[in-house]
């Protein structure tokens, strides 16, 4: 960073928690299980690019996790993996997600990554921390059990939010609870847990949680991408998965 160059608090604390991350990345534990010498991921896309998400399979959770599938076998795939940064057509599925009215813009741009895969997958803790809140958001492709921890790095607090997960993982934690590097927190949930969706993980990094609890925006309007983007880096500084993942 230029000394000489005057930035805005919260972009001096990213930078400052994106360089603490870069410096510790050989520590981290991984967040899922994957051997690279074994194992493969494939990059999945949910903007209006793909053109196999016709309306019917967007709309439809089982057809949507057939097409998931089907490509993670085509690609003997372990995960699939992507949506940080994504404009989606998925989130049309949820009235969570949309205009209350004609003129309002619809919830679109994603804030974290995410990896699908089986239901029961193992997420494990990427460095200590405390349990910061859990949540069960039982909306129709909302986040459904969800845990958020606080860790802190160089001196750097910071928040990892896990969406989609187990309902019996968030009654096994409570506020305050510490946890050590590398434990298991949770697992894939399955969709009358996990918010109606295919199994997989919402992985997202956050600096400032807001007051919030058990909760945290991980879909955006596209107007408002600076502001969320400024607050919740890219979660690959922590997964360290996309230099594994092969074309689809």
């Amino acid at each position: 960073m230029d000394p000489g160059v005057d930035l805005p608090y919260n972009q001096i604390i990213m930078q400052e928690l994106i360089a603490a991350i870069k410096k510790n990345q050989q520590i981290l534990h991984p967040v899922v299980p994957f051997n690279a010498g074994s194992e493969k991921l494939v990059a999945l896309d949910f903007t209006d690019a793909n053109r196999s998400l016709s309306p019917d399979i967007v709309e439809n959770t089982e057809k949507l996790g057939r097409l998931i599938n089907e490509t993670l076998e085509k690609n003997h795939a372990r995960y699939g993996i992507g949506g940080y940064g994504e404009l989606r057509v998925l989130y049309s599925r949820s009235q969570l997600f949309n205009a209350t009215n004609g003129t309002e813009e619809p919830r679109r741009f994603h804030l974290g990554v995410d990896i699908w895969g089986a239901a029961g997958t193992p997420v494990f803790a990427p460095l200590g921390g405390m349990v910061h809140s859990l949540g069960f958001n039982n909306n129709s492709g909302d986040y459904g059990a969800t845990l958020i921890l606080l860790h802190q790095l160089e001196g750097i607090a910071f928040y990892t939010l896990y969406g989609h997960i187990r309902l019996a993982d968030i009654n096994a934690f409570k506020e305050g609870q510490y946890v050590s590097r590398g434990q298991q927190i949770a697992a894939f949930g399955e969709l009358q847990e996990n918010g109606n969706w295919p199994p997989h993980l919402h992985f997202q990094v956050i600096i400032d949680i807001e007051l919030k609890k058990g909760d945290y925006p991980g879909v955006c309007r596209f107007s408002e991408k600076e502001k969320y983007l400024a607050n919740c880096p890219n979660p690959e500084l922590i997964l360290q998965l996309e230099k594994y993942i092969t074309p689809a």
